[in-house]
Order: structure tokens, then sequence, then C-alpha cells
């Protein structure tokens, strides 16, 4: 439950109590997190001391659903010179630590991040007219922050979201999202850490396609190159109605497929409706059959291996829908342990974890055959996984978004694989790796194909190789969504 009021910004105590450094005196009783980045919106609206808010009724340090404390709400007038429109700019409170007693994040001193190391911002063309911030924003950076919560995935400039549905619940084509940083918002140094600002931008689902398939960052660079599309800041503006590659077609050919031939994909993975099943064992063999349709209760991953596949989907988030965003627990402790050091290695080792995981737990298991089953949405990245990825000598993750599921690809040359060219399907517990060659991907390019064309494709689909004994699976969502169906 959230109000709209007035906001309290911190009393203005001094000289430099206004600036970002969260350095300056401030009041004992405000939270020292809070006033810092106070202090960042102060500097870019001085003229604004007290913007309208959505705030939590009931903090999510208290039991609340809602993990953003506060989203102010501030009229930016734009840059004429720049042909920036007026708009309505949207900063969260509540994913960096604002109050350094562990009552939600873990105080690990100011050299680190401040609890997840950013907030979120969100730029809305205003329309002509309208005196006051629509409030639909402020409850969907809530999606979002619940989601980061949940799954202690956190966000960097150039992810992506699939939404699946208008952002403000109206007919609108912008129904996803790209993630960069704020153009005016300046890192924020408080005493609890260094708190960024991630701008979230809404986009088309061809620009969404187009950045999965290349990477977010080129696609924001050609929003940037077109006005109605967000300009040099990023704005969106729900009535727009044409993608970028419907106001200047060739940016499609001349850019996106170039940067795909040249570059690849930068999308490691994705969180997805997917399961997999060892083929090799009798399906009564309930110790390692991963499939879903099944009444057992799986192995879960060993703290290594979920490590490993959190940075694996790191610099490529995407979630699957918004129906599916996972609940708060309302009875979680303080205290969130991710490593957050980023890494571009194709590789599946992390270099970061200390954890002494039992033999047992670690236990590679060479399969001989294996059936891997996904959603439609799931199944139509596999080309991408193919093509941008394992071409690229990289690798892919889908991490099933209803347990501990997950199933990497990867090339020949990714480092840290326990699947090898002499042994391809390899599982420890309910991942599951799968190595395939050059030769064997551009096969299997060529027999997926119409998983490119999707409104000619009808449910269950099913694709195999006995000589490699591997099988694909499209399935509808409802084999996913009722395991025990």
């Amino acid at each position: 439950m959230e109000g709209v009021r007035p906001g309290g910004g911190p009393p203005v105590s001094g000289p430099g109590s206004g600036s970002a450094s969260g350095s300056g005196s401030f009041p004992s009783l405000f939270p020292p997190g809070l006033h810092g980045i106070y202090g960042e919106c102060r500097r870019l609206y001085p003229d604004q001391p007290n913007p309208l808010q959505v705030t939590a009724i009931l903090k999510y340090w208290l039991g609340g659903p809602d993990p953003l404390d506060y989203v102010s709400m501030y009229r930016n007038l734009g840059n004429p010179a720049l042909n920036v429109p007026e708009h309505w700019h949207y900063v969260s409170f509540g994913l960096s630590d604002l109050y350094g007693d562990n009552r939600v994040h873990e105080f690990t001193g100011t050299d680190g991040p401040s609890g997840f190391g950013f907030e979120l911002t969100f730029r809305l063309k205003r329309e002509t007219g309208e005196s006051a911030p629509p409030t639909w924003p402020a409850e969907l950076m809530q999606g979002l922050a619940r989601y980061v919560f949940q799954s202690e995935n956190t966000f960097c400039s150039g992810d992506h979201v699939s939404w699946h549905s208008p952002l403000d619940n109206s007919e609108s084509r912008i129904q996803h999202m790209l993630l960069t940083e704020d153009p005016q918002m300046q890192p924020v140094q408080t005493p609890f850490g260094v708190v960024t600002f991630l701008q979230i931008v809404g986009v088309c689902t061809e620009e969404l396609h187009a950045a999965q398939q290349w990477n977010g960052q080129g696609i924001l660079e050609l929003l940037r190159t077109v006005p109605v599309a967000g300009g040099p800041w990023l704005i969106t503006d729900m009535r727009r109605g044409e993608t970028i590659f419907e106001i200047d077609p060739h940016l499609q050919q001349e850019r996106v497929d170039k940067g795909i031939e040249t570059d690849g994909s930068n999308l490691s993975g994705v969180s997805a409706k997917c399961a997999w099943d060892d083929l090799s064992r009798p399906p009564e063999d309930d110790e390692d059959s991963r499939s879903i349709c099944i009444g057992t209760q799986p192995r879960r991953l060993s703290g290594k291996d979920t490590e490993q596949i959190r940075e694996t989907l790191r610099r490529g988030l995407e979630i699957n829908s918004k129906p599916v965003l996972p609940p708060i627990n309302t009875q979680r402790q303080n205290g969130l342990n991710l490593d957050r050091a980023p890494s571009r290695k194709d590789s599946l080792e992390s270099e970061s974890s200390a954890a002494i995981i039992p033999h047992e737990l670690i236990r590679t298991r060479q399969l001989e055959s294996v059936h891997l089953k996904f959603n439609q949405e799931s199944g139509a990245l596999i080309p991408l996984c193919l093509r941008g990825r394992l071409l690229h000598g990289r690798h892919f993750t889908y991490k099933s978004i209803t347990g501990d599921t997950a199933i990497t690809f990867v090339s020949t040359g990714v480092e840290g694989a326990f699947a090898t060219e002499e042994h391809p399907y390899a599982a420890h517990g309910p991942w599951l790796q799968i190595l395939l060659t050059e030769e064997f991907v551009e096969r299997m390019l060529e027999d997926l194909e119409d998983l490119n064309s999707p409104e000619e494709f009808k449910l269950p689909k099913e694709y195999s190789w006995p000589e490699k004994k591997l099988k694909v699976s499209i399935l509808p969502d409802a084999v996913f969504d009722n395991p025990l169906h």
C-alpha cells in the first residue's frame, strides 16, 4: 500500500549540506544514506526541495511488501538546445543502504557499494497540460526492486528487462526496458558506500529483441540519436507509436545486423521457463532426473554453482514476464551477500567464491543423452544462444524461474566448463552443461530456423538429433506453471 505526499527533504544546515558527498553535517535523526541521495537531488533541483513522493506506508523492514521506502518525482524542464523535452524525473530510495544499521542491507564499509550499489531513475515525457507526475512509474520501480531483493541479481548499464505489458497498463507499444546510467545524476559517496543511478528506458518489443541479439548499449546509442525515441537523455514517451527501425530503416541493416555479425551478443543468460531430463537413466530414477513433471524434490544447487550461474546471468538479465516476478519474503532477514564484481571473461569460473563445498555436492555426472524443455519465449532465444554466443566462443545460461534447474550451453573455447568434447553432457546436481561444436551449432541453426517465426509456431514442437542423443521440446507455458499437471 502506497501513498503520495509532498516529500520532506532533510533540513539544510551549513554550507555544502546539499552536496552529493554525503560527508557534510546532517541532523542525527535523518538517515545518512537518504541524506546523501537527497543531496544529489537538491543539486539538480534546488528549486524543488519538497517534491511529491510515493512512499511505502508499511516499510519493507517492518514487513511491508515494497522494498523502496520512497520514490521522489521531480519536474525537469529539459534542455531545448539539446532537443530534450520537458519531463518527469523519478528517483528511488531503498536499493542502496539508507540507514546503515543492518535493518535492510548489511553494512560492509564505506569503500564498496552501498546496499546493492544503485538506485533507479526514470524519465517520462510530460504531456501537454499535465500538472502532476503520474504515479505508475513508482510501482514499476517497486516491481524491479522486488526482483533484485528476491533474486539478488543486480542491474547494470546495458541490461534489459522484458516486461511483456505496456509499462503504464495502457495500449502503448512501450512494453520492455533497457537500463543505462542517468545522464545528470552523479555517483554519491555516502557513509555506507557508493550509490550510482541507473535509468530505466522504455522500449518497444522490436528494440528489445535487437538488444538481445546484439547488446543493450548499442541499442541505447541508437535511441539517443532519434529524438522522438529518447534523444540524448533517453526520455520515455509512452505515446511513441514507431520503433527506431520504422523511423529509420537503415538502422537495422547498417548498425544492428552488422554489429551482431561483428560482435555477437553480450547477453550471457536469461531467467527462463525450462527443464531437462537425463534420458540415459530410467524415468523411475528420481535421484538424477531433472524433469519438472515428476513429483520429487530435486537437490539444490551448491553455493559455488549458484555463484557461477549468478555471475553468468549478471551481465544480461531478463525477467520473462510481469506475472512471474517472484514475491518478497516478508520474513527475510538482514543482509544480502552478493558478489557484484563484474566479469567479462569467457569463463564459467568465479574468482570470488571462498565457499568450501562438500565433494558429493560438486560431483560431476557425465550423461549419455539429454532432453531439454523450454517454453516458447525461452525457445525463441536458442538461435541467439547459438549464433550470437557459441559461434563467438562464449556461453549462454538458462536459469529456471521455478526452481534450481539451470542449463548452460558452452562452446569448446569456454574455460571452467565441466562438459568436455569427450563428455559433452555433464551435470552438477540440477545444473546441466551442454558443449556444442561449431559444426553441430551450424546444423542446429538450420534445423531450428522456424523458431524465428513464432506466428507460424504450433506447440508442442520437438527437435531431435538421434546420433547426438539430444532432444529439444518447446512446450506450452502451462507445463511449467503446473509442474504436476
